[in-house]
């Protein structure tokens, strides 16, 4: 588990400074060209700020790993699933995203399974009952060709842990996701 996570802390640094803008000016495109791109993607500052914010977000997540498991939990030293989600954004971005999965699930942005990017929230059916919202985690990194995505979150079991989409407990269980509104 040390090795996932620090393969994903590494490979989350080896991108910023590609989403930093540190590229080579021979390649760099020019002030109009990024200019007709403006609506869609927003400012270069903006794109730099929202992955300054969401590397620190994961980083505050992976601070986390192997904390125990606890119902009801808010952190730091144990946590429930939403507690989890919660206490990591609020640590990182002062947003209050929602007490449960549930009022995190409704007060959050819809988004589709493509669209996901990394520190969105993910959200299953409950493992007893298999119906409504019941666990939330946030998104660590996208397979796009596979249509896969891994997430960080508390595990009943395990505690703070990183689990893959297309695990058992989690592939008929996904139900939707969030992104939280900056």
């Amino acid at each position: 588990m040390k090795k996932l996570f620090i393969f994903a802390l590494m490979l989350m640094l080896s991108m910023s400074d590609l989403a930093l803008g540190k590229v080579n000016p021979d390649q760099a495109p020019d002030e109009e060209e990024i200019g007709n791109f403006d609506f869609i993607y927003g400012t270069q500052d903006d794109l730099n700020e929202a992955f300054e914010k969401t590397e620190m977000i994961m980083s505050e997540a992976f601070s986390h790993m192997g904390a125990r498991y606890r119902s009801g939990g808010k952190g730091p030293s144990a946590f429930d699933c939403s507690g989890f989600t919660s206490y990591v954004y609020k640590q990182q971005t002062d947003l209050f995203i929602g007490a449960s999965s549930r009022d995190q699930y409704a007060r959050n942005i819809p988004i589709t399974r493509d669209e996901l990017q990394s520190g969105d929230l993910v959200f299953f059916t409950s493992p007893r009952s298999g119906r409504g919202v019941g666990h939330v985690g946030i998104v660590v990194d996208v397979d796009p060709i596979n249509n896969t995505f891994t997430f960080i979150h508390a595990s009943t079991n395990n505690g703070i842990t990183i689990n893959s989409s297309t695990d058992s407990g989690y592939a008929r269980r996904y139900i939707g996701a969030r992104r939280v509104q900056q």
